[in-house]
């Protein structure tokens, strides 16, 4: 009733209505919207008023989507609500929903101009001139970031992933594109036997006479005496070829190589932020480990970056663990030998706000723009119904230094949804441009592809626009399984799709589309051999130690030549489509939750990955080869 009462804009009946029932006002819609909701996209001011300032409404309440009521005052096309609910409630137009939908957007898209006017001047710049975090999606944990010159250059973890620890370049710090990674050859990598989120962990690159250093922790499996060592290796050239990599027996996570102004160069590492001296080269340890500062919140302090400004050292430190208490510290000192000082604005940057669309905020590393700027590329994560599928993202914001010399990060107010582009960008774009096929134009693998760990030599073949993927002799959920070529999902909905060709399969041999995340974790769409009718499509899930095999099953008649596999996802449900030649797109079957392909999905090892999307093959002791062309990726 009292939604009917105030979609009629009758003032005087909620007045009467409140007053004997206060906390009616507290209710939501059946469709989940907060009722005060309803009043802002009314767009009767006198009635937002009222609910505002006289009713037990609380203005931090979000709807299903994670908006706020000023999305919906927008939605009304009234310039003094959204006003009022700016300037006297606190709102703001840059904060996103789950979809990183802003009341900016909503203004946009309705074109309501006034509103539009207004918010361009309430943010300084408009709605095209802002980017929009993450900046780097999909598993892009853990970024280091280093500048030479006008270029921008950024690692991030690849854990098992092959080719090991990706390095992206920007010219704007908002588009980033993969030029080359750190470990390409296979025997350098040590992959081999390791647990799906092991391997390569929190990489850091610098730069230092000439050269560009990249330094990560090489995990280990919990077996053995040794979980933990350094790897460093270093090119002349960005992109690469980097040096055969070289490791330093000391025990810890998060490595960085900080170059002090005398010429002497330090590694930093957790617990805390030790630190000990390196040789010119930077590939060997020559002085012992040495305790620096523990951190300020105190719990599991790591990801430790040095820089020098302004006659002080200035320690940044990723604290509070990985989940929703993440955050960024700073302390400070006058030279290495003091007693680092913390920062009084601390944490610096955190996600303030539950369930909010960008969460686990943290690990982060600061850069100097060429015209002096400073901003902070820090992880983050997206959850969808508490699962962080897409893994851990890159955010960018801005860098304040208070008056009294410290940095705070987006003036402490957690990340941001939308934010002013950099000086140095001349234009801003919604969307990265990806190679999604598997070939570039040198006709070798796109940089976007990877596997977990290394295929065979002979695991991939490239002829024309195909990739020819050998099936492995394991199973998906072997680690000693090989040839799984992969890509990351970036966003929670997404259409992939690739061509296959029809071919002979014997035993129990398959191959086609995989959505993984690791080897306790996938699903399999693909073409299966069956005895009793040739081959058939099918939908394989596998978590942890079960398997289901979906119901709905086809047979492929012999005379089919191509067939195209598709899978279709909204957020967590997954459809899967097929196509024999050029027939009629039908689907096989849809999985309505997938949340095993995520961080939470399952309690079992190191989950720090995210969702991939691919193609597979399984040959098992066989000789196989399976075509694939024309893979599309659409999000």
């Amino acid at each position: 009733m009292i939604k009917e009462i105030i979609m009629k804009e009758d003032l005087d009946k909620l007045k009467e209505i409140l007053v004997g029932s206060p906390s009616l006002i507290e209710e939501n819609t059946t469709d989940g919207i907060p009722l005060p909701f309803i009043a802002a996209k009314t767009g009767n001011l006198d009635m937002v008023k009222y609910i505002v300032e006289y009713s037990r409404a609380s203005m931090n309440t979000k709807d299903l989507k994670f908006r706020s009521i000023l999305h919906y005052g927008v939605m009304s096309g009234n310039l003094e609500v959204v006003k009022y609910l700016v300037e006297k409630v606190g709102m703001s137009p840059k904060e996103g929903d789950y979809d990183l939908i802003t009341p900016f957007d909503i203004a946009k898209e309705k074109g309501f101009d006034s509103i539009e006017e207004y918010f361009t001047k309430i943010c300084g710049v408009p709605l095209d001139k802002m980017y929009r975090n993450p900046i780097r999606r999909g598993m892009f944990p853990d970024p280091s970031i280093v500048r030479v010159e006008d270029d921008y250059y950024m690692v991030n973890s690849s854990f098992i992933y092959f080719p090991c620890i990706p390095i992206s370049h920007s010219k704007d710090l908002i588009h980033w594109t993969i030029i080359g990674h750190a470990i390409t050859n296979p025997e350098w990598a040590h992959l081999e036997g390791l647990e799906g989120g092991r391997g390569y962990w929190a990489p850091d690159i610098s730069y230092y006479k000439g050269r560009f250093y990249i330094t990560a922790t090489y995990r280990l499996n919990d077996t053995g005496t040794v979980y933990r060592k350094q790897m460093v290796t270093s090119s002349k050239d960005p992109q690469g070829p980097y040096n055969k990599p070289v490791f330093i027996d000391e025990d810890g996570i998060d490595p960085s190589i900080f170059n002090d102004e005398d010429g002497r160069r330090y590694m930093l590492l957790n617990r805390g932020a030790r630190i000990f001296e390196l040789n010119e080269e930077g590939t060997e340890k020559i002085s012992e480990a040495r305790l620096l500062y523990y951190g300020d919140q105190k719990r599991a302090p790591e990801g430790p970056h040095l820089i020098k400004r302004k006659g002080y050292y200035y320690l940044f430190l990723a604290e509070g663990g990985t989940g929703p208490g993440h955050r960024i510290t700073v302390a400070r000192a006058r030279s290495l030998e003091e007693a680092f000082q913390p920062c009084p604005y601390n944490p610096i940057m955190r996600q303030w706000v539950d369930d909010s669309p960008l969460t686990r905020c943290g690990h982060g590393k600061p850069v100097q723009t060429q015209d002096g700027q400073w901003y902070m590329v820090y992880l983050c994560g997206r959850s969808l119904d508490g699962y962080t599928i897409l893994g851990r993202e890159t955010a960018l914001d801005p860098i304040q230094w208070t008056p009294d010399g410290w940095p705070i990060v987006n003036q402490l107010q957690g990340p941001s949804t939308l934010q002013k582009i950099p000086s140095i960008a001349s234009k801003v774009q919604e969307k990265n441009k990806e190679n999604t096929n598997f070939i570039d134009k040198n006709q070798k693998l796109n940089k976007d592809w990877v596997f977990p760990r290394p295929p065979v030599a002979d695991g991939y073949l490239i002829k024309g626009n195909q990739v020819l993927l050998r099936g492995s002799q394991e199973e998906l959920d072997k680690k000693e399984a090989r040839n799984i070529l992969l890509r990351r999902q970036v966003e929670f909905n997404f259409t992939a799709s690739v061509l296959m060709k029809h071919i002979t399969l014997e035993n129990s041999q398959n191959a086609g589309l995989t959505c993984y995340y690791d080897e306790n974790t996938w699903i399999k769409f693909g073409l299966f051999h069956s005895q009793a009718h040739g081959n058939k499509l099918s939908v394989v899930e596998h978590i942890d130690m079960e398997e289901k095999v979906a119901k709905e099953e086809v047979f492929v008649p012999e005379s089919v030549k191509n067939i195209t596999l598709c899978v279709v996802t909204k957020g967590l449900k997954r459809s899967f489509y097929y196509q024999f030649d050029n027939q009629k797109k039908e689907l096989l079957t849809s999985l309505d939750n997938v949340y095993y392909l995520s961080d939470e999905g399952i309690k079992k090892g190191k989950r720090f990955t995210g969702a991939m999307v691919g193609v597979y093959a399984y040959g098992g002791n066989s000789k196989l080869y399976v075509p694939f062309e024309n893979f599309t990726y659409q999000s």
